[in-house]
């Protein structure tokens, strides 16, 4: 297994740092997918199907991403072994574990988090409610934004860096704005590169990877209940 080629397939939003992280010659291939494909989770499955049916030689395939709206299920992993961090999406990743993630949900539950991605998709309800008021007007957007984001408390910018942070805070500070007609408090979160490494780690060495990580044999296909924690 240890000799298999590995092959990375993530979103943009890990791209520098995987890219930074992994030492230069042990991944053969880096596949980095648009941000927007999370909006529509069957797109998302399709790239990802259509990425790895491309590869011909039987690799160990490091996917950057969570389960992400079920935009995984049922991604087939053909001849070759896949490996996925055992998280629903990508803010344990970019907080680094998925404790943390925990414990920043048993401290705030209503807690609406923005990254880069998100950002750059236009995945966030400032340009959510633009687009509904073009399609329906004014009232009707108001009203759909209202039944979607009102029980939210906290909205959070969680990033792996300074540079992202400084560089994102501008466009979050304007959602911040406009959802503080829900009483959304806006805050930052400086988050880690521990799960991304430890992601890395455990492709090198797979019989290390534990609880935290899903392996997908060679003909196997990713299912929800993978990614369930008791």
């Amino acid at each position: 297994m240890d000799q298999l080629p590995i092959v990375v397939i993530a979103c943009q939003v890990f791209q520098s740092l995987l890219e930074e992280l992994i030492p230069a010659g042990v991944a053969e291939r880096f596949t980095f997918l648009d941000y927007g494909l999370h909006r529509v989770p069957e797109k998302l499955t399709w790239a990802l199907q259509d990425t790895i049916d491309e590869i011909a030689q039987p690799s160990l395939i490091m996917l950057g991403y969570g389960l992400c709206g079920n935009g995984l299920r049922g991604v087939k992993a053909r001849q070759h072994t896949v490996i996925v961090p055992r998280t629903d999406d990508c803010i344990a990743i970019l907080l680094g574990s998925y404790q943390k993630y925990i414990q920043e949900f048993e401290a705030t539950p209503g807690s609406y988090y923005l990254t880069k991605g998100w950002l750059e998709s236009g995945s966030n309800p400032l340009q959510e409610y633009q687009k509904y008021r073009e399609k329906y007007g004014d009232d009707d957007a108001t009203w759909i934004m209202d039944q979607q984001y009102q029980h939210y408390k906290r909205l959070v910018l969680v990033a792996h860096t300074m540079e992202d942070l400084e560089k994102y805070r501008p466009r979050a500070q304007e959602v911040a704005e406009y959802c503080q007609r829900w009483g959304m408090r806006y805050e930052e979160i400086l988050g880690s590169d521990g799960y991304i490494r430890r992601l890395i780690e455990a492709a090198a060495a797979l019989d290390t990877a534990d609880g935290e990580f899903v392996v997908i044999p060679p003909g196997g296909e990713i299912e929800q209940e993978m990614f369930m924690r008791y």
